[in-house]
């Protein structure tokens, strides 16, 4: 299932140009697969989102089962579904929830003011030039998981 308000990305050439031409507004990147239960639930908060933040944001799916995105999978070491990456004017966006990655967001937001209240971090601090920026959301409400390191 496609989703129906927001563009999904499968191709590098895609991902690079949206990278590129997506000025002064931070873009939302959700890496995942369009069957896995989660990211359908992350879909619909970030579809239900979309209208709210289109003033400061972009928000766009990856799907990883394409053959011509794992460049982007590889080079974020996304194992883990669904993760969100930020961009701001094309510059990798960190964010900071208390784990051991803050180059990516992994798992679903508990609810739609979550994601607005991230990505509204994110526009903010992005603006006042800085590039890795504190999570506004309670410790409860960060998803925990798990980081597996290949070849450890």
């Amino acid at each position: 299932m496609e989703s129906i308000l927001l563009p999904t990305l499968t191709k590098k050439e895609e991902i690079d140009r949206i990278i590129n031409n997506t000025i002064d507004k931070v873009l939302v990147l959700r890496f995942g697969r369009l069957s896995d239960e989660n990211c359908l639930l992350l879909d619909d908060i970030l579809e239900k989102s979309a209208r709210d933040v289109s003033k400061f944001a972009t928000v766009a799916l990856v799907d990883v089962d394409s053959d011509q995105v794992q460049v982007y999978v590889n080079y974020f070491d996304i194992t883990l579904f669904p993760s969100t990456i930020f961009f701001f004017n094309a510059h990798h966006m960190k964010l900071d929830s208390g784990t051991a990655d803050h180059t990516k967001w992994v798992g679903k937001f508990h609810e739609k003011q979550d994601f607005i209240d991230v990505v509204e971090v994110i526009f903010r601090g992005a603006m006042k030039g800085k590039m890795i920026v504190h999570c506004p959301l309670p410790p409860e409400r960060i998803p925990k998981y798990q980081l597996l390191y290949k070849d450890v």
